[in-house]
């Protein structure tokens, strides 16, 4: 098995996508927070002291898209298209589930922005309410969708 992350004296090094051609791509992913009754009320209800959860969420999954280079050691740095961090609020699991998709036009693929955006947005959420209940569970973060590139779409 040849390591793409590795030279030939075992050292990490970048994947070289010089040669790539630049294509458009999509990658959704989405994760999701257990919460008690009174953090689900507390969101719903805009009455977490910390302000507006979801939407400083929002902020925080957008901003750590357009960071992930910077966090994960050997993703590209990608001049990102769009992105959003959407949310569904499950009550009857106590539930919140965060969805964000990136896009890009470029030679690699936008995975890890999306993966990273689903995990900072579930953080602050975690964050934002653990004066409340501390008693929360981030869990099920995974690629959803990817179209795009040379390896073709992937559906979960």
């Amino acid at each position: 098995m040849e390591f793409n992350h590795f030279d030939e004296n075992g050292n990490a090094v970048m994947v070289d996508v010089t040669e790539k051609s630049v294509t458009s791509r999509t990658a959704i992913a989405e994760g999701s927070i257990q919460v008690s009754q009174e953090i689900l009320e507390a969101v719903q209800n805009h009455q977490v002291k910390k302000g507006d959860v979801l939407g400083v969420a929002r902020v925080a999954g957008i901003m750590a898209v357009k960071q992930t280079s910077s966090i994960i050691p050997m993703c590209h740095p990608l001049m990102i298209g769009k992105c959003s961090i959407d949310f569904e609020v499950l009550p009857e699991e106590r539930r919140i589930k965060a969805i964000c998709t990136a896009k890009v036009e470029g030679k690699t693929g936008v995975e890890m922005e999306a993966l990273h955006g689903v995990s900072a947005a579930l953080l602050t959420i975690y964050d934002m309410c653990k004066a409340i209940d501390k008693k929360m569970v981030i869990n099920n973060i995974h690629l959803v969708e990817k179209k795009g590139g040379k390896s073709g779409d992937f559906y979960f």
